[in-house]
């Protein structure tokens, strides 16, 4: 748990020097204090910056396997032929959560997507593109399920390993939603986070997960696609 949050912290950091040397190569107008101010950001600034925290999550990870002694699941990256049906469970996720935020009608709610591909065209739109549905959940899913809910399950003291499990999906899933930094976001990440460890808990393997997760971040990708192929 420790490593999981040193990580998140230098991948935070390291997200900023990376957008600092960016900043430099580009000569971007204004410096890193003009970039961190911009609404609309541009491509390179999403991708380092997902690039550096990634490398603090990875580092967590290896931490956690190899120096913490958290042992990987049997066949926890080996996919199946089964595990397609979690690409329509992802789907349904964020119909759900679509659902869950409707009779509200916030404009904000797409403000995360926006961000990071209103800048992004053409190559830099699928480099962003292959990031965010493909690299992002599976980073997120080893961090946060692989070892965040994992260490609280198997390790929690004190109470039953139901409640130990239980502890671990709410603690996680919260953790999840909050990392997003979107307090819109927050219980709609959060909801989605508790069906993802309970997956996890379930099929005792991260590709569920994974592959939930991919689908689930698609269908934002796809609603955008079309949104921009509409005008």
């Amino acid at each position: 748990m420790v490593a999981s949050f040193i990580g998140f912290l230098a991948g935070q950091i390291l997200a900023l020097l990376f957008n600092l040397v960016g900043t430099l190569v580009t000569h971007y107008p204004g410096g890193l204090n003009a970039l961190a101010r911009a609404s609309t950001p541009p491509w390179w600034s999403n991708a380092l910056g997902l690039a550096g925290l990634w490398a603090g999550f990875a580092a967590a990870i290896y931490y956690a396997y190899h120096e913490g002694h958290l042992r990987a699941l049997p066949d926890q990256w080996r996919p199946r032929r089964s595990d397609l049906v979690y690409v329509v469970l992802g789907v349904a996720c964020q119909l759900a959560v679509d659902l869950l935020y409707a009779p509200f009608h916030l404009k904000s709610l797409n403000r995360p997507v926006h961000h990071l591909f209103n800048a992004a065209h053409g190559p830099t739109f699928v480099l962003v593109a292959l990031m965010t549905t493909l690299l992002a959940p599976f980073f997120e899913e080893w961090l946060f399920r692989g070892v965040i809910f994992r260490a609280i399950a198997e390790g929690a003291t004190g109470m039953s390993s139901r409640r130990a499990v239980a502890f671990g999906v709410v603690v996680s899933a919260c953790l999840f939603g909050l990392a997003h930094g979107e307090a819109v976001q927050f219980v709609g990440l959060a909801l989605f986070g508790v069906v993802l460890a309970v997956l996890v808990q379930r099929t005792k393997r991260l590709v569920p997960s994974f592959v939930t997760h991919v689908s689930f971040n698609a269908v934002a990708l796809v609603a955008l696609m079309a949104q921009r192929a509409g005008h």
